[in-house]
């Protein structure tokens, strides 16, 4: 019998997953419904994780769980350098992923990725893999990590010590694991166009396994185009191709999965907003100028 228990434990210890992690607000619910369908679409073989506070309502779990993620509640840690309000507030939650101590590796990735090819082989890479954000760091919306209560309790125990060049978990978690092995960045394309001649905002490559959409998210905006145009300064995070794109698995979506993601009267009234300046400003990309088609525009949700 005790031969037989520790056969299924070593099983057990072999499975793999994707995680993923909303906390503090529903922002992402849509992002991370549409993750999980692009990830079931390549027919991987890994379990799909989702980790919640208690900000995620009853319903919008219900949504996420019809998409394909099993879910589990934690609380969220605050980052501890980060300023009150600020969107990285609570960044640390992500530590979390190192509990799931049940899993021999876990693939975490942020619910604004959508993957486009079978990312399995990922799991060969060994603790901590990530794509590069520049020479020598790296960006951990996707990341490979073995996890250990072990190394969750050094990592809690090191943010209060350590700090963060951006106040988040991806300044604390390149300070604390300066020794990483890097992962092609076809598995994160980061979303961000150097200059701002309009032909770079649509080179995305054919061979991409999945995209990271920086700045505005698709499903924050009008389906008619990127709306990261209409302001100036995240004109870097803007392409119609990308966006396109995330809208293609939206469209594949079933019906009662598309519901998570309309447009709510405040999300509506920030996009007109911003057309308006970017009208005001005659921006020379003229984004400003399309006409909306889009009918979230008109159903809104509360």
């Amino acid at each position: 019998n005790a031969r037989q228990n520790k056969l299924k434990n070593r099983q057990f210890n072999h499975r793999e997953a994707y995680v993923t992690v909303l906390h503090s607000s529903e922002a992402y619910v849509c992002g991370a419904i549409a993750l999980a369908q692009s990830i079931i679409r390549t027919n991987s073989t890994k379990d799909l994780l989702l980790l919640h506070d208690e900000h995620v309502s009853p319903r919008s779990l219900t949504g996420l769980r019809t998409a394909g993620w099993k879910t589990r509640q934690i609380e969220r840690i605050r980052s501890p350098f980060a300023e009150k309000g600020s969107y990285n507030e609570w960044n640390y939650s992500k530590l979390r992923i190192w509990l799931l101590t049940w899993y021999r590796k876990v693939v975490f990735i942020d619910s604004d990725f959508l993957v486009f090819k079978n990312m399995d082989w990922v799991f060969h890479y060994p603790q901590i893999s990530a794509a590069g954000n520049d020479r020598t760091l790296f960006n951990s919306g996707i990341m490979v990590i073995e996890p250990s209560l072990c190394t969750f309790e050094d990592l809690m125990l090191k943010s209060f010590k350590v700090g963060s060049y951006n106040g988040g978990d991806q300044g604390f978690l390149n300070e604390v694991f300066t020794w990483w092995h890097r992962l092609p960045k076809e598995v994160n394309f980061l979303k961000y166009f150097d200059g701002n001649h309009s032909l770079n905002h649509e080179k995305i490559p054919d061979d991409l396994s999945a995209i990271h959409y920086l700045g505005l998210k698709p499903w924050m905006c009008y389906r008619d185009y990127d709306c990261n145009w209409d302001i100036k300064e995240r004109q870097v995070f803007a392409s119609d191709k990308a966006h396109e794109k995330w809208w293609q698995v939206y469209d594949e979506m079933p019906e009662r999965l598309k519901q998570y993601c309309g447009l709510s009267p405040q999300m509506n009234w920030r996009i007109k907003k911003w057309r308006r300046i970017a009208k005001k400003l005659s921006l020379p990309d003229e984004h400003w100028k399309i006409g909306v088609t889009d009918p979230r525009q008109y159903n809104l949700v509360q």
